[in-house]
């Protein structure tokens, strides 16, 4: 993950630890340290793509999604929201599953619950990129 690139931060210190370390998971494509971050009843949308609800069913389609590229590093470099509620955007670096390389635009809206779980996430960015 690369932090460098971030201007601004509006959460908290904490909030933004909690938030590196979920980034983290995804870099890692970890499912079983990124299932740890959402509650039960989490929603997840993928641009104009039928939601996910549920944390199973997220975790199931993310099992199907991940190996379909090599590896994923967030460069971050905008926070905007509350602790509850916030938009990164960033820089996602890609390598496909050919080896190649590539960056793509992307923001993600995130929503947090009381006990601090992902309740909602909704990804925009183009991966189209990554499968031609």
């Amino acid at each position: 993950m690369i932090t460098s690139n971030l201007r601004t931060n509006q959460l908290s210190a904490a909030a933004y630890e909690w938030y590196l370390t979920y980034l983290a998971a995804l870099d890692a494509k970890d499912l079983q340290q990124y299932e740890q971050f959402l509650a039960d009843e989490c929603t997840m949308y993928s641009n104009n793509d039928p939601p996910m609800v549920g944390k199973a069913t997220i975790v199931q389609g993310l099992s199907q999604y991940w190996p379909s590229f090599g590896t994923l590093e967030h460069d971050l470099l905008n926070i905007y929201g509350t602790d509850a509620a916030f938009v990164l955007e960033a820089l996602n670096h890609y390598t496909r599953t050919d080896g190649r390389a590539l960056t793509l635009r992307a923001v993600a809206f995130t929503d947090r619950n009381a006990a601090g779980l992902v309740s909602g996430v909704r990804f925009y960015t183009d991966t189209s990129p990554l499968f031609t």
